[in-house]
């Protein structure tokens, strides 16, 4: 399948273009001195490739320019014949006021101009653009790229300048996942991508299942995390409702008075006996203390005792007055350090007292409201505090109930998550041996298309280049696309721009050559093609794309004239006339690819 033409309803604006089947050249020519130091030039080479795009059912964008700037473009209705593999041909029409209204005619000759088609003549006219997309993806009937549709690669058939920065991960798939792309290349280039479409939708599915576990656990907070806990829980505690609920049905209440005495003898009692006991221990303590710190104190004073031996006749030397004053600091400083200790204590058991104290007055208070329930003779009373009861309890069961419902879908979900991860595991083997299978099998479609690709990059730059494939520890595949070393060695040649591209250049045309015989697109659009390519390897890389041609592959390439390649012989020009498709240049409006002022 081949780009045949591509012309509009006002041909005065814009002119159609008629493709080859092999080269085709669209040069831009910078006539003015003062434009050719700009980087940009806006007289279309980029934009018709967009437009083929467009053509081809390109969704809205309402950053293009046919939609930007809707007025200027409102009454154009563009047309791109298409060359089919069954050398039929199919027009595809499509307007910019009604751009998801489209019409399609097949045909047996080329370069027709249906501008004034009537439509009763056309096969289909203005199908909805969902079901266009449908019609023409069976138009194309590209079935080596199925599963998807003929859309899915069309990027890799359509490089602007914003697709050269990766070999294989195009612009329109920057923001998207791994999924939206990787499948699609691996399959053009002989994998099964089977594999790794189960794969990524496994890991999706494990993931979503991971996401919603987390969740059912935060739904349970801190709360009991084992199933058979709560439905022994649970189990009591309906047990219990349904016991109260009986002596509500029989209106007797004997029962709840005996349960209420047990609770009261066995219960608060008990614990009441046990804080007076507590507390008396604490009384000892704090007693004990109270007593201690009252002793700690040192009644001898040295000054006296001279004085009371100076009367009675007693030499009082000042050495023994000394010796006392220093034993009377040392005791003193120990006895500082005891009281503190002490007072501590003390602290730690008034506070203590107090707790006890309140939990006493609590036990208190609820012995006697189960006293005054025991001595009620008023049997509402109890009717409606046993009432009271049975409701705090189905409170607690359908708390319960729900934990449980929680906990049992937590259980599921790892089951499902080992599940899924055991199936992941396992297609990584899969992808693994598949991997290793198509590098290791010389005839294989992959080993082609990589012998292809090192050809074209040894031919431009004198380089071997390497492309390959392989599984990362995440099982995820791994493209690369390098420039080789004299020793074999992949370089950092690769990270600029232009061996960039020149990658991506190689990359294109080695695939569409191993599927020359498939029912795949045969057509590739490379913007720019010679752009910061030295002069020699513009005409190695010209050489390359015109062996291509002559093997089936119709090439459309862009460039300015200061990017035109060196003539080979002096007397032949670069490109011959027909191959030149479209000429522009930038001496006013009648130079762009839309002859109109720049909007």
């Amino acid at each position: 399948m081949k780009l045949s033409r591509l012309y509009s309803n006002k041909p005065d604006i814009f002119g159609p273009i008629e493709f080859r089947a092999g080269l085709n050249v669209v040069l831009a020519e910078i006539r003015v001195p003062k434009n050719k130091d700009k980087d940009t030039h806006n007289l279309g080479k980029t934009t018709l490739g967009r437009m083929i795009d467009f053509c081809f059912l390109a969704g809205r964008d309402k950053d293009f320019f046919l939609f930007k700037q809707e007025d200027a473009f409102k009454d154009f209705i563009f047309f791109l014949e298409i060359g089919l593999s069954d050398a039929t041909y199919l027009t595809v029409r499509r307007g910019v006021s009604e751009h998801t209204k489209i019409s399609f005619k097949k045909h047996e000759a080329a370069h027709q101009d249906f501008t004034d088609l009537t439509e009763a003549d056309w096969d289909h006219f203005n199908l909805s653009f969902d079901r266009a997309r449908e019609m023409l993806d069976g138009l194309l009937d590209w079935r080596a790229v199925s599963p998807w549709d003929f859309r899915k690669g069309l990027g890799y058939q359509l490089r602007g300048q914003d697709d050269y920065q990766d070999v294989f991960q195009l612009r329109r798939f920057a923001i998207g996942k791994h999924k939206d792309w990787k499948p699609y290349v691996a399959h053009i280039l002989g994998f099964d991508h089977k594999l790794i479409e189960e794969y990524y939708s496994k890991l999706e599915e494990l993931e979503d299942k991971k996401a919603i576990a987390q969740t059912v656990q935060a739904e349970l907070g801190g709360s009991v995390d084992d199933l058979s806990k709560i439905e022994g829980i649970l189990l009591l505690k309906q047990k219990d409702a349904d016991k109260k609920q009986q002596l509500l049905d029989a209106f007797d209440f004997r029962e709840q008075d005996k349960d209420q005495t047990e609770k009261l003898v066995e219960g608060i009692n008990a614990r009441v006996a046990e804080l007076n006991a507590r507390r008396y221990s604490l009384h000892q303590a704090r007693r004990k203390i109270v007593t201690s710190l009252e002793e700690d104190q040192i009644l001898f004073k040295p000054d006296q005792a001279e004085k009371l031996f100076n009367e009675v006749g007693i030499l009082f030397s000042g050495q023994i007055k000394k010796d006392f004053s220093q034993l009377i600091a040392f005791n003193r400083a120990i006895t500082e350090e005891r009281r503190g200790y002490l007072q501590e204590e003390r602290t730690e058991i008034e506070a203590e007292l107090k707790t006890v104290a309140e939990e006493l007055d609590d036990l208190g208070k609820r012995r006697s409201g189960v006293l005054d329930f025991l001595s009620s003779t008023d049997v509402f009373a109890k009717y409606k505090q046993v009432t009271d009861d049975l409701v705090t309890l189905r409170a607690d069961i359908a708390t319960l109930e729900k934990q449980r419902g929680f906990l049992r879908r937590l259980q599921e979900l790892r089951t499902e998550i080992r599940a899924l991860t055991e199936a992941c595991v396992h297609l990584q083997s899969q992808i693994e041996t598949d991997v290793e299978s198509q590098n290791t099998d010389k005839a294989s479609l992959f080993s082609v298309i990589r012998v292809y690709f090192s050809e074209i990059i040894e031919e431009v730059l004198a380089h071997k280049a390497l492309l390959s494939v392989s599984p990362n520890a995440n099982g995820h595949l791994e493209f690369r696309a390098e420039i080789l070393n004299e020793k074999g060695k992949a370089t950092s040649a690769d990270l600029g721009h232009t061996y960039r591209k020149l990658l991506c250049i190689a990359f294109d045309l080695a695939v569409l050559r191993a599927h020359i015989k498939d029912r795949f697109p045969h057509f590739v659009y490379h913007d720019g093609v010679f752009e910061s390519l030295d002069d020699r390897k513009k005409v190695n890389l010209l050489k390359v794309i015109r062996e291509y041609a002559e093997l089936g592959v119709q090439s459309v390439i862009t460039l300015i004239d200061s990017d035109m390649p060196p003539r080979v012989e002096a007397e032949v020009p670069v490109f011959s006339p027909d191959e030149i498709v479209l000429n522009l240049h930038d001496e006013g409006d009648k130079g762009r690819l839309f002859r109109m002022q720049v909007w």
